[in-house]
């Protein structure tokens, strides 16, 4: 597949450039490109996707702290596909998906994410996504310090007992996969947005 990937420069597209053309696919400019794939900031992912969806182009979003709503409208008037996850780690969608089936038996929960200092949102879109899938309104509580990358703990109690179900990504290689699924099963997305990795995973 032809790929344009926006943020190529940043922290997970340095990583995500070399993986992409590994796989197969060819890093293209957005004229050119059957998908866009954006890592950026949320300052620039709108502009970016808006002018993908205006060329035809879907798109698979990973940047954090977006609000893809008016882009997804906009996808759906355009019939292109615009896919947006939280989390590209396939392990910390296992993570949400246990912790889901958990609250049903361990309705008191907490949710403690750390991240580096760099990212700009608190809490992060993964724990916000956690949170809305058990009941109750659930504290998380935000960590940013150096030497980070993305980390996240939900902490069950019970009477005399603890489960806690934690994902850990230990460098932005943990990102690549789901992408390379995103990617895969774009094309046979209904057009309009798509939220969220579990939605591809069945």
């Amino acid at each position: 597949m032809r790929v344009s990937l926006s943020g190529r420069g940043g922290k997970v597209g340095s990583v995500l450039a070399p993986a992409l053309e590994r796989a197969g696919h060819e890093l293209v400019a957005l004229d050119g490109a059957e998908a866009m794939v954006d890592f950026t900031a949320p300052e620039a992912v709108e502009a970016n996707v808006r002018t993908a969806l205006e060329h035809g182009v879907p798109c698979v979003v990973g940047t954090s702290g977006w609000n893809p709503g008016p882009s997804g409208e906009l996808a759906a008037e355009r019939g292109v596909q615009l896919f947006v996850a939280p989390n590209f780690a396939i392990g910390a969608v296992l993570m949400m998906r246990l912790a889901a089936e958990a609250g049903r038996y361990l309705p008191r929960a907490e949710i403690v994410e750390l991240h580096g200092e760099a990212k700009k949102d608190a809490p992060s879109g993964t724990a916000k996504a956690t949170a809305q899938l058990l009941p109750g309104d659930v504290p998380v509580h935000s960590v940013r310090l150096p030497g980070l990358v993305a980390h996240q703990e939900v902490l069950f109690g019970g009477e005399g007992q603890l489960l806690t179900i934690r994902h850990d990504a230990f460098s932005r290689e943990a990102y690549v996969p789901g992408v390379l699924l995103a990617l895969e099963k774009l094309p046979s997305l209904p057009p309009g947005l798509t939220v969220g990795l579990e939605a591809l995973l069945g």
